[in-house]
């Protein structure tokens, strides 16, 4: 019974976020109000371990992160994916510029030791926040040892609306351009959510089998068969390229090729409980800090996470014109650094539909955004997090 207790109150304080995000047309995201209430919740009367009761455990996450990634390959194409480079030098760069602006004035306010272990979650999100909490105690600083969490829960607070505002500006924008027809949908536009698919891009029918015979189980075969083979691929290499990164390599070559059909997981039937399943799972790491080590802490956060959104804004107001992009779809890209997947994929995906008007409308501001984001997020969370924590843990 406590089980099935953990899993209602779990998805209630997800379902709330969602109420919240309709009826503000998406300008207080989902996932910043769910955040809250498990906040409220952990410290107030949630067990530290509800999400673990509920089923959402390592072994679980371990799964759903690997096939979800699969999973979002399968949106996109071969062309659409490279076409990013310029979205993942954009958050590369607004990462740099958070690292100088914190680095430089944030040294001069605060002790270096507070300032290098604060700084790896505004570049990395939840991925640094973890690295550098076990680096941290594996060096016996315990002084420090809640600070990366706690910054993560306090720029998750800030990083969620103000990127959800920058992406309905850029929607605005995207949308006014469809409407005068200075572009038009591509060929290669798939439809990158739940409901009807686009005909536009069709991937190669690679299996020839009666429709009856395409059960979800088929399917969710095949892309943890994917999973599987980015995962081993990635292992072979020692994880030069990381596993997450490879995962949507590999669902992007799969989908190309017909082995895997337009939005595999939702045709299945499970996108939305893995999806719930991750998000439930990121939730969870807010359980470690309570209101007492908050306030010993808030200042050093509040003002570190100022200095880290004004280097990203700096670098990305510079940086957009030179490839492109308007200043808001920067900006976006840049903080997408601070929570990374799926928070990045739900953002755009809430935006794109209570900001569009029609289908036609919807597919195309995902068509704009969701690859850019997507990319960017997986750029500096799966691959500069890393980076950037191990080095910055040799600096305490």
């Amino acid at each position: 019974m406590n089980f099935l207790i953990a899993f209602l109150v779990i998805m209630v304080f997800i379902f709330i976020g969602e109420w919240f995000s309709t009826m503000s047309h998406a300008f207080i995201p989902s996932v910043f109000v769910s955040a809250v209430l498990f906040v409220i919740g952990f410290w107030t009367i949630l067990p530290k371990d509800v999400v673990t009761q509920a089923s959402y455990g390592n072994e679980f996450v371990s799964i759903c992160v690997a096939m979800l990634l699969v999973h979002l390959g399968t949106l996109m194409s071969l062309k659409e994916l490279v076409a990013q480079w310029k979205a993942v030098c954009i958050a590369l760069l607004g990462v740099c510029g958070t690292m100088l602006l914190c680095l430089t004035i944030g040294s001069l306010i605060f002790n270096w030791k507070t300032v290098v272990a604060a700084v790896p979650p505004l570049t990395g999100g939840l991925v640094s926040a973890l690295l550098m909490t076990n680096g941290l105690k594996s060096q016996g600083v315990t002084t420090l040892v809640a600070l990366p969490v706690s910054m993560f829960v306090i720029h998750s607070v800030v990083g969620y609306p103000l990127t959800s505002l920058m992406l309905r500006q850029e929607g605005g924008r995207l949308i006014k351009e469809f409407k005068a027809g200075e572009s038009k949908l591509g060929p290669e536009v798939t439809e990158l959510s739940e409901g009807e698919q686009s005909s536009a891009f069709k991937s190669q029918n690679f299996f020839n089998l009666k429709p009856e015979y395409k059960t979800p189980a088929f399917t969710l075969a095949r892309v943890a068969l994917v999973a599987l083979l980015s995962t081993w691929c990635a292992g072979l290499i020692n994880n030069a390229i990381n596993p997450n990164v490879v995962c949507l390599i590999f669902g992007v070559v799969a989908h190309q090729f017909g082995f895997l059909e337009d939005n595999a997981l939702n045709q299945a039937g499970v996108f939305n409980w893995l999806m719930y399943g991750l998000l439930a799972y990121v939730f969870a790491q807010l359980s470690v800090t309570t209101p007492q080590i908050m306030g010993n802490i808030i200042l050093q956060i509040i003002v570190l996470i100022a200095l880290g959104l004004l280097g990203m804004f700096l670098a990305s107001r510079v940086l957009a014109k030179p490839f492109g992009m308007s200043w808001q779809m920067a900006y976006a890209c840049s903080l997408t650094s601070l929570f990374g997947f799926p928070a990045d994929y739900i953002l755009t995906s809430e935006v794109a539909h209570t900001v569009a008007g029609t289908k036609d409308e919807e597919r195309y501001l995902l068509h704009n955004m969701m690859p850019k984001m997507l990319v960017g997020g997986f750029a500096t969370v799966s691959i500069a997090s890393v980076i950037i924590a191990s080095i910055f843990l040799k600096l305490i």
